[in-house]
């Protein structure tokens, strides 16, 4: 075992040992490359940059790299003066790696324009150089901070949270250029009067047009024409050529791949014409070969890039992968729930066996010895059905789960890949992303994110979102874990619910009602009461405790049911005195108007339909009290402009024929509504003592 573990950690330790090897080797190619590379005048800062954005050791191999090139493109001042501020970069490169710097990308620009900066002032005074050197000295600078900036990005692209193809558009420009510019020393490389670079660029442009988008072929075209035309003045006009081309080219993507080829060749001929007879031939004849190479592509490849690019369609998780992980839920939830019933067959075991040891002792103990013995028995046997409960809540969640996957009909892995480029545009990159249609055609979008930030869930990025998969939807939810935050946007649906709430508090500023009205990721609004036994502060923690946990476990995905017997438990071991919350809730579905309504131990609720009032009323168990309990249940269906109202025993205790008839003249707004039903029952027990009072008043309206 030992020499296994042993043979392991070497293999280990010899594929980092090639990974850095193979890092470093690309960073002394890459520098050696790009030293070969020159614009305009014989500018020549590329190899500077590179040493300038290289990450922790990779400058010092980039620095080699770049001074060999230098130094083989000729031994005279400015090969030197380019060595020099290669060095002087690698020394500020190493101490902005001792001062953990590197995050920031304005240090690496600032030692890279420096370098480039200083040493040329140095050599333009030694050589006694006119004004013209001086302005030609400053465009090299800010072409040095340019390319600086675009190799930190492309270096630092994240990568490995995001596929290539589904990377943010700014990250893909910085990497395209980056890459471009090691192709500089090729770009006046000709074959009579063909250029082979530039016949590669309209290949590369053409299929990222047809392939890929408008969006991507335009880049690439401005990197690329940037690229082959910087070397001279004469081929500057490649940039504006092909990125003219490249947008024609895109008008006629839809049509066919004959249409995108026959455009961009129509629009590069026009410019072939204007720039002259030898210039405008080469660039004829190169868009011409491009465009057949690219027409005339085998059927194999093209379907390799289409693949490539195909950064997700609608993936229907019917057959086998839905099935099978619907299966694995469901039986992971029946393992849950054996599990459950195992141990609280062993607990009732143990509690049998002890009871019988503490009766053998009876006689050895005094009568507190016994009764706290007792009470300990007791209290240990509780935290064992605690503890078979819990087992059967995951088995309830697990089953909740399966039920969602098996009412989802579409994952749209199109809309995710989308989605995740446009929060790379914000640099939010997300540990997931889910776009899921279920049955009825409702879209919600779920984002996993490693922070929380409440600027997410803003009206811009919903809109953006909503154009992504062409529907409208509702703000989005932040639901805050531990180290994680879930983001919600769930269809707009076809109502909404105007609600109104008031509060009153019988006993000092705590009041033992806790009133949350939430909204879930599937088109829900959830309303709820959850009033603690007696008044006062007691009475407020039992019902913000029942209320607050059973909307954190909704929130996170628990089912109403479930998240009861995680909330029972929890107040049947929160103290040795009796603790109880009962708990009254409503949830609307806002695109049917579906009305369920779940009580323990609440009072009766109203409904009121095309102006007649209903009443529901059910008897169940407050939590807190017995294990096992269940909510009572009942369905209705809400129309455009009915309204229903929850309220805790403090204002329902006034009788029925009372509520009817401050119901049927209090006023027709829902908030005017509350606060007249409560000043009313307030009024009503102004001699007499009063409970603490909380009313939910909510009204379904078209969204």
């Amino acid at each position: 075992m030992e020499v296994k573990i042993k043979k392991r950690l070497e293999e280990n330790m010899k594929s980092e040992v090639l990974k850095r090897a193979g890092i470093f080797a690309g960073y002394f190619f890459a520098g050696l490359i790009t030293s070969f590379g020159s614009a305009i005048g014989g500018l020549k800062p590329f190899g500077v940059a590179l040493t300038a954005s290289a990450r922790k050791k990779g400058y010092i191999f980039s620095a080699l790299g770049a001074v060999i090139g230098y130094l083989l493109t000729g031994f005279n001042a400015q090969n030197i003066r380019y060595m020099c501020a290669v060095i002087l970069t690698a020394l500020g490169a190493f101490l902005i790696e001792l001062l953990d710097a590197y995050h920031n990308p304005l240090f690496s620009i600032i030692i890279g324009t420096v370098s480039i900066l200083s040493t040329g002032i140095f050599v333009n005074i030694r050589l006694s150089s006119s004004s013209d050197a001086y302005f030609l000295l400053l465009a090299e600078t800010m072409l040095s901070a340019g390319v600086t900036y675009c190799y930190y990005k492309g270096i630092n692209a994240n990568l490995r949270q995001m596929r290539f193809k589904a990377l943010p558009i700014s990250e893909l420009a910085y990497i395209i250029i980056s890459v471009s510019t090691l192709f500089l020393s090729l770009g006046n490389v000709a074959i009579w009067r063909l250029y082979p670079i530039r016949i590669i660029a309209v290949v590369l442009v053409l299929t990222a047009t047809y392939y890929a988008g408008e969006r991507l072929g335009m880049i690439l075209a401005l990197s690329l024409g940037f690229v082959l035309g910087v070397y001279s003045k004469e081929a500057l006009f490649l940039c504006g050529a092909f990125g003219f081309s490249t947008l024609v080219a895109g008008l006629f993507s839809s049509a066919s791949i004959f249409g995108t080829a026959g455009a961009f060749l129509a629009s590069i001929t026009f410019f072939s014409i204007a720039t002259g007879e030898e210039v405008g031939l080469s660039l004829f004849l190169d868009g011409i070969i491009g465009s057949l190479i690219f027409v005339l592509m085998p059927t194999g490849i093209t379907d390799k890039i289409e693949k490539f690019f195909d950064i997700g369609t609608d993936l229907p998780p019917d057959g086998t992968l839905r099935q099978n992980l619907v299966l694995k839920l469901r039986f992971a939830s029946n393992a849950m729930s054996a599990i459950s019933d195992s141990v609280d067959e062993v607990r009732e075991r143990i509690n049998d066996v002890t009871r019988r040891q503490n009766e053998a002792m009876r006689d050895t103990m005094t009568d507190t010895e016994y009764i706290t013995r007792e009470i300990i028995l007791e209290k240990t046997n509780q935290i064992r059905m605690v503890a078979s409960d819990q087992f059967i809540s995951i088995s309830g969640m697990l089953n909740d789960l399966a039920k969602e996957f098996d009412e989802a009909e579409i994952f749209d892995g199109n809309a995710s890949n989308k989605i995740r480029r446009l929060l790379g545009e914000y640099e939010i990159y997300p540990t997931n992303i889910s776009a899921i249609v279920d049955k009825y055609g409702r879209m919600r979008v779920e984002i996993l994110l490693s922070s929380s930030s409440a600027e997410l869930t803003g009206i811009e990025l919903k809109n953006e979102i909503g154009k992504i998969c062409n529907r409208y939807f509702d703000t989005g939810r932040i639901t805050n874990f531990k180290n994680e935050s879930m983001l919600s946007f769930s269809e707009k649906p076809n109502y909404s619910l105007e609600v109104g709430f008031a509060q009153f508090s019988a006993e000092g500023e705590l009041c033992g009602d806790t009133v949350k009205i939430i909204n879930d990721s599937k088109g829900h609004s959830i309303l709820i009461i959850s009033d603690g036994m007696g008044k006062g502060s007691r009475a407020a923690l039992d019902g913000a405790m029942g209320a607050g946990l059973l909307s954190k476990l909704i929130n996170s995905g628990f089912g109403f049911d479930s998240a009861l017997k995680i909330v029972n438990s929890a107040l049947l071991v929160k103290s040795n005195d009796e603790s109880l919350a009962t708990l009254d809730i409503a949830n609307i579905d806002l695109f049917t108007g579906k009305c369920e309504l779940f009580k323990a131990g609440a009072p009766a609720s109203y409904i009121i339909k095309d102006g007649r009032l209903t009443k529901c009323e059910l008897t169940s168990m407050p939590a807190g009290i017995l294990r096992g309990i269940e909510f009572a249940k009942r369905t209705a269906v809400l129309s455009l402009g009915d309204s229903i109202i929850l309220m805790s025993d403090g204002i329902t205790d006034l009788g029925e024929r009372w509520l009817r008839d401050t119901i049927a003249t209090m006023p027709s707004g829902v908030q005017d509504g509350a606060d007249y039903i409560l000043n009313r029952a307030k009024e009503e027990m102004k001699d007499k003592k009063a409970d603490d009072m909380s009313i939910i008043f909510a009204r379904l309206e078209r969204n």
